[in-house]
Parts: structure tokens; C-alpha cells; sequence
């Protein structure tokens, strides 16, 4: 007994190591045969990250795995990605490891996981599915065996997690799978066989602009009857739902050597009216089982027909209800009286021909009616569009008939009394003479959450309509302090509704505050009330977000308002023109009245890319320069010394640069010219560090009692410098030239030239000065250099007063030389004619060289103290003795 458990034991070791072993040995030679089986018979790139064999996952099978898998088309698609996803598993029998490279291998499922599918057809008719090498085409591979590769016996196959694009060019119709899981099991080796199916996915399903189905749950449980031989596939038992309508099919589908045939009816099962409520997506209507509904609804459809490049199958789909409600429990209102009667046909099978007729849909809410009914022929060509709309609707209702997640509140009155006819492209091309739409519509009370620090309120608007002209008779709203009134005429009101298109027009927009802070962007954010434990919500400015221009404009604004508040500024009698386009808004003729002065402007401002751009042209025309430089951010940079002055000036900017989110520009990036002309001024240097400095420095400039008129100067600005161009003021007499920069962290390098009067430099020069004749003492002047380096509030001035004492002594010793020089030619004509001796002539012209060097010597010793401010001494000055002419 032991032994023969000790050679079962031993048997089953060997077993245990053969299955181990065999995927390792196996492994080569079936990745061999599989890219050999494939490039027999696919006109396309195949190719995986890896293979893996196994007998322990699929136990008693084998299962042949590849890993990141990917079909890649040839011509006419070459490039594209025909198929991917992770996992592509083959289970077989062990047995078929066994076979030789001349045998056939038998697959007997098909497992495959997050795959993607992307079916194309062209414009011309041309499938990228169609890569199967034809029997009678030349095989460019390696020689094999006629009779070797996979064979598909398959029992069972699955679809994991996928997702399926079709798009048809040559049709204009595009389908989309997604989150794909479908599962089939039958017997494929016989020629007729049931196949039992189950499949869940999401579809999307468009033909042309209109879309039919949009990201909608769909399901089908279905036993298809399948032949082979004749590649025919049948509907037996079967349910599908679309959301949660139900639906069943019966008729077949054919696969023709050169066409498709369809043949398929199909109903819903019941005519409960929660069917239609079924048909709503179920992330906006929920809780469908517990809807209370009277009367019915039902939907029966035929598709019949060949399917190929130039045809699709004729259709007649009917969708009707008749006098029917719901009301969900938990809500307050019931939708009464509903009546539904809507075809989708198509009677040739030529896809253009297709049309959908909605003759009636009719429903009243609080006894209010509101109705419906249009239709759309044409469809995928040039869709021409009928549609009439009458009744009202309250806003507010619907969040009371319908459980539906609205991302916002609405409330407000909808009314409407309107027929239109167009066709598309019409619209397209903004033909707006062949667009009849004739009648009105309003809205009243409506409140609307843009995104702003305060709900957008419309008071009241209302539209009067007229083939080609679409009058905006009136609009009342406010947001915040904001209040608007406008009207005007819409170029493209059908365009605009359809989103196909921004809204055209111009109009007159009033305003008796308007207040560019309102239209900050927003967001809500939640605390936590401890004592309760309640999370309450609350809004708050978004500085990140900031003032962004509408997307959906394209309009002219002629605009007024009697106030206009930005930021911390306020102007008055605002009026001008804006025209809306592509995220950005132009101004032009802009004039206002403000700081006590008047405004106009013209420029742009965009808010299209991450950061604001603007460029403008300014004109401030008498302005007061307190208030400007109190409540201008940009004045305080542009010119910080006029916090010191006190009256008017005028100014003109021509400036660009980026702007912050509440669209204040960045000074840093400013770039641009200015003018400043100070009208008149007086001068308080106690607000201004670097006037004081210099009136401290400079002894004999009276900053206290300094008043500027008609001053002017130019700057220009780049990448937060300012550069002042050279220009004269005057002080009390003294002329001053300025030229210099300064930057955004308040730096100075500034030079001034003060062309000073030498009366103003001391006494013993006021006493040279005697000596000249009086007009030319007073015009006698020195120019005196300043710099002014550091900060506005922490000023460093330096004088150059060396050059300066030079000069003024060179010139006042040339007019003493010059004098002498006469004095000695008449001392010189009075010794030849006898009137003085030699020996006193000699003794006076020495006296006087050591009397004029000593005054020099004190004269600069005067100036300096004259300039620096310093304590004058008093100073004895050497007499010059008297000259007595000697009788003969």
C-alpha cells in the first residue's frame, strides 16, 4: 500500500512539474504559429508587449495570453489604430499543445479586456475592418505548412470593459460604445446554432448635427438563431432597454457578399407611461419605479432594407402618448394633459431622405399650457428646420414635476408665441433673409447664477421677431449695485439658440450704476457651524478667476451711465462705444468726467489667453491731482513726486501691457509714452522726503513757498522704469533742468541743473558783484548739478558745487583782471606825461595783487557757505590805501 501511494505520489510530482514545465516549453512555438496564423491571413501590423502561457488559470484548458496588444491598419488607413487593449486570452484543450506544426490548433474562447475598437469608413466607401487577405491574393510571408494555424471552435467569447467607435464618412453617422462588457456562448462548430448573449454599454449615436442618443445606457439580453452557411442572425428571445425603456425585437439580419439586409421590428412590451419617463437619462431622473402615471405611452419602429454605401434601411418609428400625467411622490406638482406624436421615417432608403415629425407635444403645469411641434427633412444634407412653440412656462416648475441635478436654480416666467423656418445652411452662412421667424417671447423675474459675485436678476426682457430682424425691445437686470437697461436688434438669434454661432447685434445699453466689481467671478465654499454641526455655504471673490469677457459675444455696445465704479474709482456721465468679439472688448469714444476733471479713452482688453492683455489711448484733462494720485495706483508709479502737489494737470498715456484678473494693470510690464502738464500747483514738502531733502541741502531754494505752473514733461516706460525726458521749471527766478528714472521699488537716478543767480551765493559775492555794472551783475547766473540717487522715501542728494565755485571765481577774477588791466593803462599814460612817480606806481599795483588774491580766497569760502547753507562770518577785508598824485 505504502508503495503504491509512494508511486501515485510520485506521478502526481511528475504531473505537477509537466504543467509547471510545459508553458515554458510550449511557449516559443505558439507565439510562432500565431504570428505565422495572422500574417496568413491579416493585411495589418499586429503585434504585443508579451505572451504568456498557462495551464493552472483555466484548469483542465490551456490559456494563451497576450499582453498590451495592438492591430495597426496598412493602406488606405495606414497608421491608424484599428484595435489595442490589455489582455487578449485564448483558451484551448492541453491536448492541442501537444499537435505538430502541421496541424490545425483549436481555439475554443475568446476573452478580451480593456480594448478599444475604431471602425472607419471613408468618404469613398473604404472599411478599415477589411483586412482579411483575400484567398486568391499573394501570401508575402515565410513559406508554411498549407494546413497549419488556429481554427476558432469557440464555445464561449467575452468583452470586457471596451469601447467600440464606428464612424461612417460616406453615411455622415457615427456611433460610440463605451464601458462596453458583452458576453456570448454557443456551439460555432455547427452551422446553425443559438448563441446567448448579454450586453450593457453606453451609447452615443449621431447622424449629420443631430443626436439621437447621447452617452445613454443601453442593454440587450438576446438569443440569436445563428447560420453560418448563409451568415444570417435571427432575434428569438430577447429584451433591450435604452435607460429603462424596454424594448423587443423581432426579424433577422443578413450579411451579403456585397450588402447587408435588415428586416427587424420592434415595440415596447407595455404601454405604461413611465416608458417615456424611462427615456431621460437616468443621472437627471431618478426613482422611475415610484412615479404615479395616468394614460399610456408607446413606441413601435420597422427598419427594412439593404444596407451598403448608398443605402440604409427604410425606417418608420412612431412615438405616441395620449392625454397622460406623472407625479413623483416627493414632489409637489403633477404634469397634466400630455400628448406625444413624433415619427421618424425614411421611405427610400436613400439616407437623405430621412426626416423626423414631431406633430404634437403638448403638457400643462399649474394649468398653464405650453406646445410644441415642428419637424426636420433633409437631415444629413442641408437640414431644413419648421419648428412652433406657444405657451408658458414656469422656470421654477421644473426642479417641482422632475427629480432632476440641475447645477443651478431657475426661476422666472417663459413665454413664447413663435413660428420659424430655416434651413442650416442658411444659418451657416448667415443668410439671415432666408430665415422666417415671426412672433415674440419673453422672460420675466429670471434669475441666473453666471458665475458673478451676485446672481444675474432680469427684471423683465422681451423679443419681437420678423423674417431677418430679431428686435431686443427691452432688457431690465441688476446684479449687485449694477442696474442695466438695453435694447437694440439681434443679427443671429436662431444661430445663437442653435450654439452654433455667438450672439450678433448692436445695442443701447443705459446704466445708472454700473460697477465692474460685480462681475468678479465667484465660487462657493462650505464652513462648518460647530455648535450645530450644520455646513452652511457661502461666496466669495475668486481672485484666480477674476473679470472674464463673454465667449458668446460678437455685438456693439453704445453705452452711457450716469456712474461707473472700478475698483476704488468712480467716474460720472460715462459714454461711449464697445464693440464684444472673440473674448475681447474694444472701446472707443469713451469720455467720463472724473477727479474733478474730464476722460477719454480709447483701447482694447482681452481676457481670451491665461493672462489679460490691454492697449489704450488716455486723455485726462484738467484733473485733480490729489484725488488721481490718492485713487490711481498707475499715477503713483508714473509720478510719485505729485503726492506732494496740490492742484490740476493735464495728462495723456499711450500705454500696453498684461493685466491682473480684476483687469488692473501689472506695472511691471507696462510699456508706452505719457505727457504730464502741470496747469498749476503748490508745492508741500512735507509729503514728499525727496523734496525736503533738496530744499535741506540747498539752502537758498525755498521749497515752502514753491508753486508750479504750465510745467510739462515726457516719459517713457518699459519693463517697470520710467524715463523722464529733460525738461525747465522755474523757482522764484531759478531755472531748473530735470531728465532722469525711477522704478517700480521707488529707486531714483535723477539729474538736476539749477542755473542759479550769483546774487544768491553770498555777500562778498553780492559785494563783486557791485563792481559790475547793475544789468550784468543781476544776469550774472552759475549753473549748480544735483543728483538724486536712493529711494523717494529715503533720498540722497549730492551737489557738484566744485565746478560751479570755479566758475563763477573765473569769471568774477576775468572782470577784476579786465578792470585792472584799464586802471594800469592809465596809471601807465599818467607817468609819460609826468603826473606820478615810478617807485609809488610799483608800491600801489603790489598792495592791490595781494588785496584781490585775498579776496578770491574768501569770495569761494562765501559761495561754498552761500550754497551749503552754512553760518556767514563776518569777514575784515583789507583797505586799500588811497593814491596822492605829488604836485611839481
Amino acid at each position: 500500500m505504502k508503495k503504491a501511494l509512494k508511486i501515485f505520489g510520485i506521478v502526481i510530482g511528475i504531473l505537477i512539474l509537466l504543467l509547471i514545465a510545459t508553458p515554458f516549453i510550449f511557449k516559443g512555438s505558439l507565439e510562432k504559429l500565431l504570428l505565422r496564423t495572422i500574417n496568413q491571413n491579416l493585411n495589418a501590423t499586429v503585434a504585443w508587449e508579451d505572451l504568456d502561457l498557462s495551464l493552472f488559470s483555466s484548469f483542465p484548458n490551456a490559456s494563451l495570453k497576450l499582453n498590451n496588444f495592438s492591430a495597426i491598419n496598412k493602406a488606405p488607413f495606414k497608421g491608424d489604430t484599428l484595435a489595442s487593449g490589455k489582455t487578449l486570452t485564448l483558451n484551448m484543450g492541453i491536448m492541442q499543445l501537444f499537435k505538430n506544426s502541421s496541424e490545425v490548433v483549436k481555439v475554443d474562447a475568446v476573452t478580451i479586456d480593456d480594448a478599444f475598437v475604431n471602425i472607419k469608413i471613408d468618404s469613398l466607401g473604404n472599411t478599415n475592418y477589411d483586412i482579411a487577405i483575400k484567398k486568391d491574393a499573394p501570401i508575402t510571408t515565410v513559406e508554411t505548412e498549407p494546413n497549419s494555424g488556429f481554427t476558432f471552435d469557440l464555445k464561449k467569447y467575452e468583452i470586457k470593459n471596451s469601447r467600440v467607435n464606428y464612424a461612417d464618412q460616406s453615411a455622415n453617422t457615427y456611433f460610440t460604445l463605451t464601458e462596453v462588457n458583452h458576453v456570448g456562448s454557443g456551439d460555432f462548430s455547427q452551422e446553425i446554432s443559438n448563441l446567448d448573449t448579454n450586453t450593457d454599454a453606453f451609447a452615443t449615436f449621431r447622424i449629420g448635427d443631430i443626436e439621437y442618443l447621447t452617452n445613454n445606457k443601453i442593454a440587450l439580453d438576446a438569443i440569436f438563431k445563428i447560420d453560418l452557411k448563409n451568415l444570417k442572425y435571427t432575434f428569438l428571445e430577447n429584451e433591450a432597454r435604452i435607460n429603462e425603456l424596454p424594448l423587443t425585437f423581432e426579424g433577422f439580419v443578413q450579411v451579403n457578399e456585397t450588402n447587408n439586409e435588415v428586416d427587424i421590428t420592434f415595440k415596447t412590451p407595455s404601454s405604461d407611461f413611465k416608458n417615456f419617463l424611462a427615456v431621460i437619462p437616468e443621472t437627471y431622473v431618478k426613482q422611475i419605479s415610484d412615479v404615479k402615471t395616468t394614460g399610456n405611452f408607446t413606441v413601435n419602429g420597422m427598419l427594412k432594407g439593404i444596407v451598403d454605401n448608398t443605402h440604409i434601411p427604410r425606417m418608420d418609428i412612431k412615438i405616441a402618448s395620449d392625454n397622460a400625467s406623472f407625479k413623483y411622490p416627493n414632489l409637489p406638482k403633477t404634469v397634466e394633459n400630455i400628448t406625444i406624436d413624433a415619427q421618424l421615417k425614411n421611405e427610400t432608403g436613400l439616407l437623405k431622405d430621412t426626416y423626423l415629425n414631431i406633430s404634437t407635444f403638448t403638457f400643462k403645469i399649474d394649468g398653464e399650457p405650453f406646445r410644441m411641434n415642428g419637424s426636420i427633412k433633409n437631415m444629413t444634407e442641408n437640414p431644413f428646420v419648421n419648428l412652433g412653440m406657444q405657451g408658458t412656462l414656469n422656470l421654477a416648475n421644473i426642479e417641482k414635476v422632475l427629480p432632476v441635478e440641475m447645477e443651478q436654480k431657475l426661476s422666472g416666467i417663459f413665454k413664447a408665441d413663435v413660428l420659424a423656418n430655416f434651413d442650416m445652411e442658411s444659418v451657416e452662412k448667415e443668410r439671415f433673409d432666408k430665415i422666417d421667424a415671426r412672433g415674440t417671447a419673453s422672460l420675466t423675474n429670471f434669475n441666473y447664477d453666471a458665475g458673478f459675485k451676485y446672481e444675474l436678476k432680469v427684471a423683465n426682457a422681451s423679443l419681437s421677431l420678423q423674417p431677418g430682424v430679431f428686435t431686443l425691445k427691452e432688457l431690465n437686470a441688476t446684479t449687485g449695485q449694477t442696474d442695466i437697461n438695453a435694447s437694440g436688434n439681434i443679427q443671429n438669434l436662431i444661430p445663437f439658440l442653435m450654439s452654433t454661432q455667438d450672439l450678433k447685434g448692436r445695442f443701447r445699453v443705459q446704466s445708472n450704476t454700473f460697477n465692474v466689481n460685480d462681475f468678479m467671478a465667484s465660487e462657493t465654499t462650505s464652513s462648518v457651524n460647530n455648535s450645530e454641526g450644520k455646513v452652511e455655504t457661502s461666496q466669495k471673490t475668486v481672485a484666480s478667476e477674476g473679470v472674464k469677457i463673454p465667449d458668446f459675444l460678437n455685438a456693439t455696445l453704445d453705452f452711457s451711465a450716469n456712474k461707473v465704479i472700478y475698483d476704488n474709482i468712480e467716474l460720472k456721465n460715462a459714454k461711449g462705444t464697445a464693440t464684444i468679439a472673440n473674448e475681447a472688448i474694444t472701446i472707443s469714444n469713451f469720455t467720463s468726467n472724473i477727479f474733478g476733471g474730464n476722460i477719454a479713452l480709447s483701447g482694447n482688453v482681452s481676457t481670451k489667453s491665461e493672462i489679460p492683455t490691454f492697449a489704450m489711448t488716455l486723455d485726462l484733462s484738467k484733473i485733480d491731482i490729489d484725488q488721481s494720485f490718492e485713487k490711481l495706483e498707475m499715477f503713483k508709479f508714473l509720478v510719485p513726486i505729485a503726492k506732494a502737489l496740490h492742484g490740476s494737470l493735464n495728462t495723456n498715456f499711450e500705454l500696453n501691457g498684461q493685466l491682473t484678473n480684476d483687469l488692473s494693470p501689472k506695472l511691471s510690464t507696462l510699456a508706452g509714452t505719457a505727457l504730464a502738464q502741470i496747469i498749476t500747483a503748490e508745492v508741500d514738502p512735507e509729503k514728499a522726503p525727496l523734496l525736503s531733502a533738496l530744499g535741506d541741502k540747498v539752502s537758498f531754494l525755498n521749497i515752502d513757498r514753491l508753486s508750479l505752473r504750465d510745467v510739462s514733461t515726457n516719459f517713457n516706460f518699459n519693463n517697470g522704469k520710467i524715463e523722464v525726458k529733460p525738461f525747465n521749471f522755474d523757482v522764484k527766478g531759478i531755472d531748473v533742468a530735470v531728465s532722469g528714472t525711477h522704478g517700480l521699488d521707488k529707486s531714483i537716478n535723477y539729474n538736476l541743473t539749477m542755473d542759479v543767480p550769483a546774487k544768491y551765493l553770498g555777500s562778498e559775492v553780492t559785494k563783486l558783484l557791485q563792481n559790475l555794472d547793475p544789468q550784468e551783475a543781476a544776469a550774472t547766473t552759475v549753473a549748480l548739478p544735483i543728483n538724486l540717487k536712493g529711494t523717494f522715501t529715503n533720498p540722497q542728494v549730492s551737489l557738484n558745487a566744485e565746478n560751479a565755485i570755479n566758475t563763477l571765481t573765473k569769471k568774477l577774477l576775468a572782470k577784476q583782471k579786465d578792470k585792472l588791466i584799464d586802471k594800469g593803462t592809465g596809471l601807465l599814460e599818467e607817468v609819460l606825461s609826468g603826473g606820478t612817480k615810478p617807485d609809488s606806481t610799483k608800491t600801489n599795483t603790489t598792495q592791490q595783487q595781494q588785496t584781490t588774491q585775498q579776496q578770491n580766497t574768501q569770495i569761494i569760502k562765501d559761495v561754498l557757505g552761500g550754497i551749503l547753507g552754512g553760518k556767514k562770518k563776518k569777514t575784515d577785508t583789507t583797505k586799500v590805501p588811497q593814491t596822492t598824485k605829488e604836485g611839481n
